[in-house]
């Protein structure tokens, strides 16, 4: 049978004394976690050992004892601590010694109550036990059978090093009764600049839970709900960004302690994101108000909207020719053509009359981006958004006039084959027509059919503009999700500290010689950026419908108005 034995690289030079840690029965291994050096009193090392398993809620005793040769300067030393066994009373009592320099250790068991003792392999499994502490295990996602045992066993020694915190709170330096050697002997990891923003994180999140409590209040407040504001609120991507954010800010300022490692990872993405968010903005607004780039920005601005207006007009006149030498209802056409041409030239004229405060806005406009890199990017969406609504009106009314068509040609066909459509059972019914009804309906179809054409002609060539700016916007989107939803905190402890994020370990075997036990490095596997991202991944609150692919094709050929923001009822797929 195969013992394993997991010792702490840092207590390798320890001075003699006896083993702390724990005993896992399951897997016959024993965790060391620290050396209990001499003299001590066995009472009082029992009652601190009683008090940290209480606090820890881990089983830690007394394993064995720990001689360093180098040390020592009488003989009897070795057996005394061979004594001690049967003054703490663990079965199997370990013993390791340390041979001067030597690398090379002995390590032996005993078992002095046991009334069969059996011949065990001991394997010495060195690890660094401020990693071990300091990591998060992350266990495989497609884990099964041997692999998920595997993750279970490593998980419980990592579980006793990370729970055990408290037993490293007194080192050898220590004036109390008790010297110990751990990690933290060699000095304790502190910092003034640390434990100064400790103390000023208290008042300051104190302040920001008021500030935000007030904003939450105005935000639920029934001023709102009133219907412009609302609908302005749910459609509006800035608003939804700025509610986003809002939460965030609810969340890292909340008072209430992290339960455990996970909360306590997306508090730190969240606070990293808007940290970097809010410089981006900075870095972004002082650009813009460098060198009057407002004002050269106002003034492209008009010229490319009478460009795009331009360009449309010179489309709507090839669409109201023989466009591609096709065929068209000229009637219909002229109606169709002169009726954009008129709403085109409703936008030139307010663009024209908005001239002149353009630079002003965009002044205003450009100090949203303190808010944050994602507001400004949100803003520049929604002003794409009123910049084109003339393409979005000419996409509603080709989008319903040919779906009016398109449901007026359906209906006509059931009719020509003695069916109609039952509204209160949702099916096609037979149902028997006169002579009248076919007359008025083959009129009507022969009519829609013929007509179809020149409608079919406009509604694709105003979707397919359409789709470019919702395009657009979707890039702009994107790019707004993937900062809201990046876990950068992770992805740089992932760069600086990769053991503190662990998919796993992997062992490596050191030099062995005849005769000594088996010495193994355990050293952490980093999860893999992909991993870390698949982990610790923000959640987004994106108003843009997630269509699939044959439901956008299907509303596309059905003339359905595709909208760029979320309705109820929607099935999302």
């Amino acid at each position: 049978m195969v013992l394993k034995v997991f010792f702490p690289s840092c207590c390798s030079s320890a001075d003699s004394g006896i083993l702390i840690g724990r005993w896992i029965s399951e897997q016959n291994s024993a965790v060391i976690l620290a050396v209990v050096h001499f003299p001590f009193i066995p009472v009082q090392v029992k009652q601190y050992l009683g008090e940290v398993q209480r606090v820890t809620q881990v089983s830690v005793s007394v394993l064995g004892s720990w001689s360093n040769s180098k040390q020592e300067k009488e003989e009897s030393l070795s057996e005394f601590l061979e004594d001690l066994g049967t003054i703490f009373c663990h079965e199997p009592w370990i013993q390791i010694s340390k041979e001067g320099d030597s690398k090379f250790w002995s390590c032996s068991i005993l078992q002095k109550h046991s009334t069969n003792p059996q011949e065990e392999e001991i394997i010495l499994v060195y690890y660094d036990q401020r990693k071990v502490m300091l990591s998060h295990l992350h266990p495989p996602l497609d884990t099964a059978g041997q692999g998920a045992e595997d993750a279970s066993k490593l998980s419980a020694i990592f579980d006793t090093v990370a729970r055990s915190q408290v037993l490293f709170m007194t080192d050898r330096y220590d004036e109390g009764p008790i010297k110990l050697t751990h990690w933290q002997s060699d000095g304790v990891e502190a910092s003034i600049i640390v434990e100064l923003l400790k103390q000023a994180s208290v008042p300051a999140c104190m302040l920001l839970t008021l500030l935000l409590s007030l904003l939450s209040g105005i935000c639920r407040s029934r001023v709102l709900k009133f219907w412009p504001l609302s609908f302005l609120w749910s459609k509006l991507s800035t608003c939804e960004q700025l509610g986003h954010r809002l939460q965030h800010l609810q969340v890292i300022s909340s008072n209430k302690k992290a339960q455990n490692q996970n909360q306590l990872m997306r508090k730190a993405n969240i606070f990293v994101s808007l940290l970097i968010d809010v410089a981006l903005g900075i870095l972004l607004m002082s650009w813009l108000y460098r060198k009057n780039r407002i004002g050269h920005l106002a003034d492209t601005l008009i010229p490319v909207a009478d460009h795009v207006a331009e360009e449309l007009q010179d489309l709507l006149q090839w669409l109201m020719g023989a466009p591609a030498g096709l065929k068209m209802n000229r009637a219909l056409d002229q109606v169709l053509g002169r009726f954009f041409l008129y709403h085109i030239h409703l936008w030139i004229s307010y663009i024209h009359l908005l001239s002149p405060f353009i630079e002003m806005i965009l002044w205003y406009v450009g100090l949203s981006a303190c808010l944050g890199l994602t507001v400004a990017l949100c803003i520049l969406s929604d002003i794409i958004a009123l910049l084109t609504f003339h393409i979005y009106c000419f996409y509603v009314y080709g989008a319903r006039l040919y779906c009016l068509k398109i449901y007026g040609l359906s209906s006509l066909w059931r009719l020509f084959r003695g069916k109609k459509w039952n509204v209160l059972r949702q099916r096609v019914d037979s149902c028997s027509y006169d002579l009248d009804q076919l007359f008025i309906g083959t009129l009507l179809f022969t009519i829609l059919l013929f007509l179809l054409p020149t409608t079919a002609l406009y509604y694709l060539v105003f979707t397919l503009l359409r789709l470019l700016v919702v395009i657009v916007q979707g890039l702009i989107h994107l790019l707004v999700d993937l900062i809201d939803s990046l876990p950068l905190y992770s992805l740089i402890l992932r760069l600086c500290r990769s053991y503190r994020l662990a998919a796993g370990v992997k062992f490596r075997v050191l030099e062995q010689q005849d005769g000594k036990p088996l010495r193994l490095l355990m050293q952490i596997n980093p999860l893999s950026y992909g991993g870390v991202v698949q982990t610790y991944r923000l959640p987004t609150y994106s108003c843009y419908p997630r269509d699939s692919w044959a439901s956008l094709c299907k509303k596309l050929f059905l003339g359905e108005l595709i909208y760029p923001w979320k309705h109820k009822g929607d099935k999302q797929n």
